[in-house]
């Protein structure tokens, strides 16, 4: 990282836990049996004094540890007043425009890409969906790379964007967008004027073997025009043939019933006020839709976040002092009581139908909206506003995995991925404990959380 954390890799059989010395010359194959934690398995499972087994990349075995057969082979440490949970997953990021000390297009490269998977993996996540503002050839050379070990961060999804011709992004964002398309030489964003030009544009998606498209049905505000149902049925209608998800843009409550009835897969924006009454929550849970709350773009942006440590000792030098600065000049507003409450009757109300409430931040998508620490403080927002503890854990690591199509991690089990963080304290007495991070594994290799800033 130019900046910050520069999350290098070791080995998960190369080293001995928390205060132990490292163990060097281990045989690739030893097995590493992590004994006697609390372990939350992502589904909603907790194992007060559970054993997690692994080999290699691979889990081998979890379960009470009175249950599970460690093998003799095993080396065994002990996490004794430690939590695990699996590693977390965004489900909602707009990566690559970043620049900490800048934000846009001439930011974006395979370089910066890395920068914020290993951003990502520092505060203990495993996978993050960026959506529509990627060009696919470079998502997936970014990807290859990680899967071949040259760095250890977390997995990179994407999404092909489409809208209407010439627009989707807000007008800012879209500039940076275009700018990224003609420096690359790469399609981002693909316009649908109408039902035939939709149904061709998820073709040559599906072609190029592009798993997620990403639509907008926005007007921002009346100078962009939204998309027409007709246009975005027939986009879904053509995705249903080839297996590809449908994820949504919206702003307007309004347009929800149309796109539930479209057969989209998600929400990219949770507009959860009185709007979505329980009706059309329950269409949701029946059609196995997912909603994004997406409330922290919002929030953070009202509060004084260069007084939070946990965000400020990933930035580079003089940056904090920046946004505090930044944010004196002009400090924002707080919410109102009604709309508080109005956000927590929208929780109960999803929560009460069934439908899956999913971790995601929109990180990214305008300056200082940081990768990672914005998905902590979404969970803190989900308990404060009716979420337990360990539903909002599982928001972000089962939840995305199924819709994301992750099958191998966001859960800890046999036969998953490696993929977990240990935390030094309870996040079920306090979610805010999901910042004690101590270690992360991805794919059984220790992440380096040493400070370089």
């Amino acid at each position: 990282m130019p900046y910050a954390q520069k999350c290098l890799t070791m080995t998960l059989l190369g080293f001995a836990l928390l205060m132990m010395e490292p163990v060097t010359g281990q045989p690739a194959d030893t097995v590493v049996a992590f004994t006697n934690g609390r372990i939350l398995t992502g589904e909603g499972t907790v194992l007060e004094d559970g054993t997690l087994v692994v080999s290699g990349s691979q889990i081998l075995a979890v379960g009470p540890s009175t249950a599970v057969a460690v093998p003799d082979q095993a080396r065994r440490v002990s996490l004794a007043g430690k939590t695990v949970i699996p590693a977390l997953i965004d489900g909602h990021a707009h990566l690559g425009y970043e620049g900490y000390g800048g934000w846009g297009g001439s930011h974006y490269s395979k370089a910066n890409l890395i920068d914020h998977l290993e951003r990502y993996a520092w505060y203990g996540f495993g996978a993050v969906f960026s959506a529509g503002s990627d060009p696919a050839e470079l998502a997936r050379e970014v990807e290859t790379a990680r899967v071949e070990g040259e760095y250890v961060g977390a997995r990179l999804l994407v999404a092909a964007g489409m809208g209407p011709p010439g627009q989707g992004p807000n007008a800012a964002f879209l500039e940076h967008v275009l700018a990224v398309e003609n420096s690359t030489g790469l399609t981002i964003l693909r316009g649908a004027g109408t039902p035939e030009q939709g149904r061709a544009a998820v073709r040559d998606i599906a072609a190029a073997g592009t798993r997620f498209i990403k639509i907008w049905v926005d007007d921002r505000g009346g100078v962009q025009e939204k998309m027409p149902p007709e246009v975005y049925r027939a986009i879904a209608d053509e995705a249903r043939t080839h297996g590809i998800p449908v994820l949504v843009h919206q702003q307007a409550t309004a347009d929800m019933p149309g796109l539930i009835e479209a057969g989209v897969s998600g929400f990219l924006h949770g507009r959860i006020g009185p709007e979505l009454d329980d009706a059309m929550a329950r269409s949701m849970a029946g059609a196995g839709i997912f909603l994004v709350p997406n409330l922290g773009l919002g929030e953070l942006r009202r509060e004084r976040i260069a007084d939070d440590e946990f965000l400020t000792v990933t930035l580079p030098p003089g940056m904090a002092q920046r946004l505090g600065e930044s944010f004196d000049a002009s400090p924002a507003g707080s919410v109102s009581a009604d709309y508080e409450q109005q956000q927590r009757d929208g929780f109960a109300r999803l929560k009460a139908a069934g439908v899956d409430i999913m971790l995601g931040t929109d990180a990214g998508a305008v300056t200082d909206h940081f990768f990672g620490y914005a998905g902590h403080r979404e969970l803190e927002i989900f308990v404060r506003l009716g979420m337990t503890p360990l539903d909002a854990i599982t928001a972000a690591t089962s939840v995305p995995a199924r819709h994301l199509g992750l099958a191998d991690t966001g859960t800890l089990a046999a036969g998953k991925t490696a993929d977990f963080v240990i935390l030094g304290a309870n996040p079920l007495d306090d979610i805010r404990n999901t910042r004690r991070i101590e270690q992360v594994y991805l794919g059984g290799q220790l992440v380096d959380r040493t400070i370089r800033n």
